[in-house]
């Protein structure tokens, strides 16, 4: 399906206004809005290179779930046309690029955004997100550190979902968000520290069950990754994992794993070899950092290299740190 591309002549024509005469940006922090890294070369339809150096392309998506997206892709691009500059409009046409897995594109809209509204913390969080996706992870950072200095001090906000749940409840919100894929960022380079600071800040913004729990996970599995085991099971002692359970919408896997944690149980690792949707990605990559950090390298990479196999997961945050960690124990 081929969509027109004028809507971004305006966006283009504001680029162009905010150079110099020499085509060079007009002001510093115009300059410090640019990646940290360039983006790798790319075969022709790869949205990213694996860890290990592979292409990565659109995952195949459904007859039907294919013709949903483009009907809200086209929606999204209308009103983008309706309002070329328009802040919202522009987040929601990067959106729905990325659920397509047109990562590529959706990161060329953010950045169009932030040369438009350089002070929307929206955009930085969004393109970070997606340089996680695309595996540029130092930009990712460079895009949450950006983010949070902007919402440092404001009024946190509820982010609508692309794909609401069963309930219609968003449970996340602009400022969780952004400090949640900081740490993520951190944590997939291996930066286990910087980790654990950074969701130690994303607890404090995570008000809804749901972010409680996917910010727990991730905390506890960053201070086992840094040999701190005390630290990490004061974590889940501290969580009232009973209260939080009937609050539950969507972060049941996250849920799963921290009962694990707070029981010291063994994962049974059947559950970790389906790894066809996002939540048993979840699952599996917990199982597997479970034997890891319990010194189980084999029963590790058993469960990683399974992961990784469901190549049409690849921008799933499990899948992700199963390549992550495989090309830090040397390859597949």
């Amino acid at each position: 399906m081929k969509y027109d591309s004028l809507w971004l002549l305006p966006l283009f024509a504001s680029t162009l206004l905010a150079c110099g005469p020499d085509g060079s940006e007009s002001t510093a922090d115009q300059l410090d809005q640019a990646p940290e890294s360039p983006s790798p070369a790319l075969p022709p339809g790869a949205q990213a290179l694996s860890l290990m150096g592979e292409p990565l392309f659109p995952p195949e998506l459904s007859e039907e779930g294919r013709a949903r997206l483009e009907g809200n892709l086209e929606e999204a691009l209308a009103d983008l046309q309706a309002d070329p500059e328009g802040a919202g409009a522009l987040i929601w046409a990067g959106r729905r690029h990325a659920y397509l897995g047109d990562y590529r594109r959706a990161i060329e809209i953010y950045s169009q955004g932030i040369e438009l509204h350089p002070d929307d913390a929206r955009f930085f969080r969004h393109r970070g997100h997606r340089y996680i996706s695309v595996r540029e992870f130092d930009n990712a950072i460079a895009d949450f550190s950006r983010a949070a200095e902007l919402v440092m001090g404001t009024e946190d906000e509820v982010e609508p979902d692309g794909a609401p749940n069963a309930l219609g409840i968003p449970t996340s919100t602009l400022q969780f968000n952004i400090w949640y894929h900081f740490g993520l960022a951190h944590y997939l380079k291996g930066e286990f520290q910087e980790a654990i600071e950074k969701y130690e800040e994303c607890m404090d913004v995570s008000a809804h069950p749901d972010s409680k729990v996917a910010t727990a996970h991730w905390w506890y599995m960053s201070l086992r990754r840094t040999g701190q085991e005390e630290a990490a099971r004061e974590l889940i002692e501290g969580m009232d994992l009973d209260a939080l359970e009937p609050e539950l919408i969507e972060s049941t896997s996250y849920f799963r794993l921290l009962r694990l944690y707070a029981t010291a149980g063994d994962p049974d690792t059947e559950a970790a070899r389906d790894p066809q949707d996002m939540s048993a990605a979840a699952l599996g990559y917990g199982y597997g950092a479970w034997k890891l950090y319990n010194g189980d390298e084999a029963g590790a990479r058993e469960i990683f290299e399974n992961l990784v196999a469901a190549r049409n997961q690849w921008a799933s945050f499990g899948f992700i740190a199963a390549e992550a960690d495989l090309a830090r124990m040397g390859g597949e």
